[in-house]
């Protein structure tokens, strides 16, 4: 009598998908992970003598608008809001140096037809160096 002989399987855990998930993980903790470089070096700077020397802030224009949509130019009032008030003083203050940097200080309840119109006078008279000044608010700021 002749028996069949049973294949034997080896019996075990298959560890490919094990394999796989560590290769995901290690995919995912390398991409968001961020690097920084830190360089730890000491440096003794040397010593001079001399005398100290204020240095001059560059000249700057600042624009401030109230809430009620009132102007000011580096702390002096306008007389009205127009747009001709705004460019002329823009430009006596500026003595026609469109290169000086024009910042604009808005109150939060400023009317955006204030804003507007100082950005306005400010790109009529060619000034490219513009910024809008806001203040960051957290969640208890309120």
């Amino acid at each position: 009598m002749k028996f069949k002989r049973q294949n034997t399987t080896e019996e075990g855990v298959n560890l490919t998908p094990l394999i796989d998930v560590v290769f995901l993980l290690l995919i995912f903790f390398m991409v968001s992970t961020t690097f920084t470089k830190e360089s730890h070096l000491t440096i003794d700077l040397p010593q001079a003598k001399g005398e100290f020397r204020e240095e001059k802030e560059p000249k700057q224009l600042e624009v401030l608008i109230n809430a009620k949509g009132e102007f000011s130019l580096n702390n002096q009032v306008l007389i009205n809001n127009s747009l001709r008030t705004v460019k002329a003083a823009i430009s006596k203050e500026s003595g026609g140096d469109n290169s000086l940097p024009l910042i604009i200080t808005a109150d939060a309840h400023t009317p955006h037809e204030a804003v507007v119109r100082a950005m306005d006078a400010a790109g009529q008279l060619g000034f490219v160096h513009l910024s809008i000044t806001t203040r960051f608010s957290t969640k208890y700021d309120r």
